[in-house]
Protein backbone atom coordinates (compact mmCIF):
# COMPACT_ATOMS: atom_id res chain seq x y z
CA UNK A 1 0.00 0.00 0.00
CA UNK A 2 1.20 3.55 -0.51
CA UNK A 3 2.95 5.85 1.37
CA UNK A 4 0.32 8.13 1.84
CA UNK A 5 -2.62 5.83 2.18
CA UNK A 6 -3.76 7.63 5.91
CA UNK A 7 -5.99 5.26 7.76
CA UNK A 8 -8.63 4.67 5.42
CA UNK A 9 -7.59 0.66 4.06
CA UNK A 10 -10.58 0.55 2.00
CA UNK A 11 -10.38 2.75 0.07
CA UNK A 12 -6.40 1.41 -0.78
CA UNK A 13 -7.88 -2.16 -0.96
CA UNK A 14 -10.26 -0.50 -3.57
CA UNK A 15 -7.79 1.44 -5.13
CA UNK A 16 -5.75 -1.84 -5.64
CA UNK A 17 -8.35 -3.88 -6.59
CA UNK A 18 -9.76 -1.26 -9.93
CA UNK A 19 -5.81 -1.19 -10.75
CA UNK A 20 -5.82 -4.98 -10.41
CA UNK A 21 -8.87 -5.64 -12.53
CA UNK A 22 -7.67 -3.38 -15.23
CA UNK A 23 -4.07 -5.03 -15.61
CA UNK A 24 -6.27 -8.48 -15.75
CA UNK A 25 -7.90 -6.65 -18.67
CA UNK A 26 -4.97 -5.23 -20.43
CA UNK A 27 -3.50 -9.14 -20.22
CA UNK A 28 -6.78 -10.73 -21.47
CA UNK A 29 -6.79 -8.11 -24.76
CA UNK A 30 -2.70 -8.92 -25.37
CA UNK A 31 -3.83 -12.36 -26.10
CA UNK A 32 -5.53 -10.54 -29.39
CA UNK A 33 -1.26 -10.21 -30.02
CA UNK A 34 -0.44 -13.74 -29.15
CA UNK A 35 1.36 -12.67 -25.32
CA UNK A 36 0.00 -15.00 -23.22
CA UNK A 37 -2.45 -13.75 -19.99
CA UNK A 38 1.02 -14.27 -17.46
CA UNK A 39 3.30 -11.89 -19.73
CA UNK A 40 0.12 -9.55 -20.10
CA UNK A 41 -0.29 -9.28 -16.75
CA UNK A 42 3.53 -8.47 -16.34
CA UNK A 43 2.93 -5.63 -18.58
CA UNK A 44 0.07 -4.43 -17.00
CA UNK A 45 2.17 -4.38 -13.60
CA UNK A 46 5.03 -2.32 -15.03
CA UNK A 47 2.77 0.18 -16.75
CA UNK A 48 1.26 0.78 -13.45
CA UNK A 49 4.91 0.73 -11.81
CA UNK A 50 6.42 4.48 -10.88
CA UNK A 51 9.70 3.29 -10.99
CA UNK A 52 11.29 0.90 -12.84
CA UNK A 53 10.95 -2.07 -11.83
CA UNK A 54 14.00 -5.49 -11.59
CA UNK A 55 13.44 -9.15 -12.36
CA UNK A 56 13.58 -9.17 -8.64
CA UNK A 57 10.74 -6.70 -8.05
CA UNK A 58 8.49 -8.14 -10.77
CA UNK A 59 8.45 -11.46 -9.51
CA UNK A 60 7.86 -10.53 -6.13
CA UNK A 61 4.90 -8.18 -7.44
CA UNK A 62 3.37 -11.28 -9.38
CA UNK A 63 4.52 -14.06 -7.74
CA UNK A 64 6.29 -15.74 -10.60
CA UNK A 65 9.29 -17.06 -11.13
CA UNK A 66 12.72 -15.18 -11.70
CA UNK A 67 12.72 -17.38 -15.44
CA UNK A 68 9.20 -16.62 -16.06
CA UNK A 69 9.93 -12.66 -15.49
CA UNK A 70 13.17 -13.19 -17.78
CA UNK A 71 11.25 -14.66 -20.37
CA UNK A 72 8.36 -12.35 -20.37
CA UNK A 73 10.55 -9.46 -20.51
CA UNK A 74 12.52 -10.42 -23.09
CA UNK A 75 9.44 -11.44 -25.02
CA UNK A 76 7.80 -8.16 -24.37
CA UNK A 77 11.12 -5.87 -25.09
CA UNK A 78 11.10 -8.49 -28.72
CA UNK A 79 7.45 -6.78 -29.13
CA UNK A 80 9.34 -3.08 -28.56
CA UNK A 81 6.57 -3.02 -25.55
CA UNK A 82 9.28 -2.74 -22.40
CA UNK A 83 12.69 -1.25 -22.58
CA UNK A 84 15.58 -1.24 -20.45
CA UNK A 85 16.45 1.82 -18.68
CA UNK A 86 19.84 2.46 -16.81
CA UNK A 87 20.56 4.35 -13.34
CA UNK A 88 23.94 4.95 -12.30
CA UNK A 89 24.56 2.54 -9.63
CA UNK A 90 22.30 0.15 -10.20
CA UNK A 91 23.67 -2.97 -11.37
CA UNK A 92 20.45 -5.26 -11.94
CA UNK A 93 18.47 -4.66 -14.68
CA UNK A 94 15.83 -2.60 -14.78
CA UNK A 95 12.34 -2.22 -17.11
CA UNK A 96 10.08 0.29 -17.65
CA UNK A 97 6.89 0.05 -20.14
CA UNK A 98 7.42 1.52 -23.51
CA UNK A 99 6.39 5.28 -23.14
CA UNK A 100 4.64 5.12 -26.56
CA UNK A 101 1.79 2.98 -26.82
CA UNK A 102 1.33 3.86 -30.66
CA UNK A 103 5.05 2.50 -31.41
CA UNK A 104 4.11 -0.35 -29.73
CA UNK A 105 0.60 -1.08 -31.18
CA UNK A 106 2.84 -0.47 -34.59
CA UNK A 107 5.70 -2.27 -33.70
CA UNK A 108 2.55 -5.82 -32.66
CA UNK A 109 0.34 -5.29 -35.07
CA UNK A 110 2.58 -5.45 -38.29
CA UNK A 111 4.75 -7.83 -37.06
CA UNK A 112 1.45 -10.20 -36.34
CA UNK A 113 -0.49 -9.15 -39.49
CA UNK A 114 2.35 -8.71 -41.79
CA UNK A 115 3.66 -12.70 -41.46
CA UNK A 116 -0.47 -14.12 -41.13
CA UNK A 117 -1.32 -12.08 -44.34
CA UNK A 118 1.60 -13.02 -46.60
CA UNK A 119 1.04 -16.87 -45.34
CA UNK A 120 -2.44 -16.58 -47.11
CA UNK A 121 -1.17 -15.09 -50.11
CA UNK A 122 1.36 -18.07 -50.14
CA UNK A 123 -1.32 -20.63 -49.72
CA UNK A 124 -3.84 -18.86 -51.71
CA UNK A 125 -1.04 -18.62 -54.89
CA UNK A 126 -0.33 -22.72 -53.99
CA UNK A 127 -4.22 -23.28 -54.18
CA UNK A 128 -4.18 -21.61 -57.36
CA UNK A 129 -1.70 -23.66 -58.95
CA UNK A 130 -3.05 -27.06 -57.25
CA UNK A 131 -6.52 -26.01 -58.83
CA UNK A 132 -4.26 -24.98 -62.42
CA UNK A 133 -2.71 -28.66 -62.66
CA UNK A 134 -6.44 -30.01 -61.44
CA UNK A 135 -7.96 -28.21 -64.68
CA UNK A 136 -5.61 -29.51 -67.35
CA UNK A 137 -5.50 -32.99 -66.67
CA UNK A 138 -9.76 -33.37 -65.74
CA UNK A 139 -12.14 -33.98 -68.39
CA UNK A 140 -15.27 -33.32 -66.44
CA UNK A 141 -16.75 -30.16 -67.30
CA UNK A 142 -18.37 -30.21 -64.22
CA UNK A 143 -15.13 -29.76 -62.11
CA UNK A 144 -13.86 -27.28 -64.74
CA UNK A 145 -16.56 -25.11 -64.09
CA UNK A 146 -16.15 -25.32 -60.28
CA UNK A 147 -12.36 -24.71 -60.54
CA UNK A 148 -13.21 -21.67 -63.05
CA UNK A 149 -15.22 -19.96 -60.11
CA UNK A 150 -12.78 -20.42 -57.44
CA UNK A 151 -10.05 -18.95 -59.62
CA UNK A 152 -11.94 -15.76 -59.42
CA UNK A 153 -12.80 -16.20 -55.80
CA UNK A 154 -9.10 -16.96 -55.13
CA UNK A 155 -8.16 -13.63 -56.80
CA UNK A 156 -10.34 -12.41 -55.03
CA UNK A 157 -8.69 -13.06 -51.79
CA UNK A 158 -5.35 -12.21 -52.53
CA UNK A 159 -6.57 -8.85 -53.86
CA UNK A 160 -8.05 -8.46 -50.06
CA UNK A 161 -4.42 -10.20 -49.03
CA UNK A 162 -2.68 -7.30 -51.12
CA UNK A 163 -4.71 -4.47 -49.61
CA UNK A 164 -4.39 -5.91 -45.86
CA UNK A 165 -0.34 -5.63 -46.81
CA UNK A 166 -0.87 -1.85 -48.00
CA UNK A 167 -2.90 -1.55 -44.83
CA UNK A 168 0.00 -2.64 -42.70
CA UNK A 169 2.52 -0.80 -44.51
CA UNK A 170 0.68 2.54 -43.59
CA UNK A 171 0.69 1.25 -39.82
CA UNK A 172 4.04 0.92 -40.32
CA UNK A 173 5.21 4.12 -42.13
CA UNK A 174 3.09 6.24 -39.60
CA UNK A 175 0.73 7.25 -42.41
CA UNK A 176 -2.47 5.71 -40.89
CA UNK A 177 -2.07 8.50 -38.36
CA UNK A 178 -2.52 11.21 -41.21
CA UNK A 179 -6.07 9.41 -41.47
CA UNK A 180 -6.62 8.65 -37.16
CA UNK A 181 -4.62 10.86 -35.60
CA UNK A 182 -2.93 9.84 -32.51
CA UNK A 183 -4.81 10.94 -28.96
CA UNK A 184 -2.34 12.75 -26.49
CA UNK A 185 -1.07 10.24 -24.19
CA UNK A 186 -1.06 12.67 -21.11
CA UNK A 187 -3.10 15.37 -21.68
CA UNK A 188 -2.16 17.31 -18.66
CA UNK A 189 1.53 17.43 -20.08
CA UNK A 190 0.30 19.46 -23.07
CA UNK A 191 1.96 23.07 -23.34
CA UNK A 192 -0.20 24.36 -26.17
Amino acid sequence: MGENEGSNHSEWTKYEDTKDQFIQSIAKNMTLYGITPSIGRLYGSLFFSEEPMTLDDMRDSLGMSKTSMSTGVRTLSDMKMVEPVFRRGIRKDLYRTEQDWYKSFTALFSRQWRKATETNIEEADEARMELERLLETTADPVLQEKIEKDFERLEYARNYYTWLLRFVDAVESGKIYEIVPKMEMYPEKNTE
